[in-house]
């Protein structure tokens, strides 16, 4: 297929992969936006966000691209703190 070699198109699946979880956030977040008629942003959205992020994160240093990279790398760090933040936010509302 394409000329590509296994190994590449292992990789390429895995590109792929990563970007479907990474558009999954979206979804859900769109979903439950819609089941709730505003805006939300649901906590899965973040898990998605990492999960996708991790994942794009190899396949970008398996490409050897740094702008890439950095970017999804980035990303990850907000995606965890603002996981940290809801878990935060959550433990002061149940001691209040």
């Amino acid at each position: 297929m394409f000329g590509l070699d296994w190994e590449s198109l292992i990789w390429i699946a895995i590109g792929f992969g990563g970007q479907g979880l990474f558009m999954m956030r979206f979804v859900v977040q769109w979903w439950s936006s819609e089941k709730a008629k505003q805006v939300v942003v649901p906590v899965a959205f973040w898990y998605f966000s990492i999960g996708g992020g991790l994942v794009l994160t190899v396949y970008a240093i398996h490409r050897n691209d740094p702008v890439f990279t950095f970017g999804q790398a980035l990303g990850l760090v907000i995606y965890f703190r603002n996981l940290h933040l809801h878990y935060k936010g959550k433990g002061r509302a149940a001691a209040s």
